[in-house]
């Protein structure tokens, strides 16, 4: 999975995470972007970061699955209007 391209404005990141165009990211099109960190540091892909593939190499274990909820908790609190879907102005806007 390729990494992400640097943005430098809110809109950016809104083109860059709809990939269906629709104007607006999904939990699925946000999951997908903010997971390739994730994917890249599972070496082994087994879908566990072990304290290994960890950044400095220590810490306890993380599931894809939790590391997924963690990342929709994310986009609930980003989701200042309960659509379902995140604006530019939602993805700007720091975590509530």
């Amino acid at each position: 999975m390729p990494v992400p391209a640097q943005v430098s404005a809110p809109t950016g990141y809104l083109e860059r995470m709809d990939t269906d165009g629709d104007g607006a990211v999904s939990l699925s099109e946000y999951l997908d972007w903010m997971g390739y960190a994730f994917e890249r540091m599972d070496a082994n892909r087994d879908g566990l970061l072990e304290s290994h593939e960890l950044p400095g190499g220590r810490g306890r274990p993380v599931t894809r699955a939790a590391h997924r909820e963690s990342l929709t908790r994310a986009f609930k609190r980003q989701d200042v209007n309960g659509d379902g879907r995140l604006d530019a102005a939602e993805l700007s806007a720091p975590p509530q």
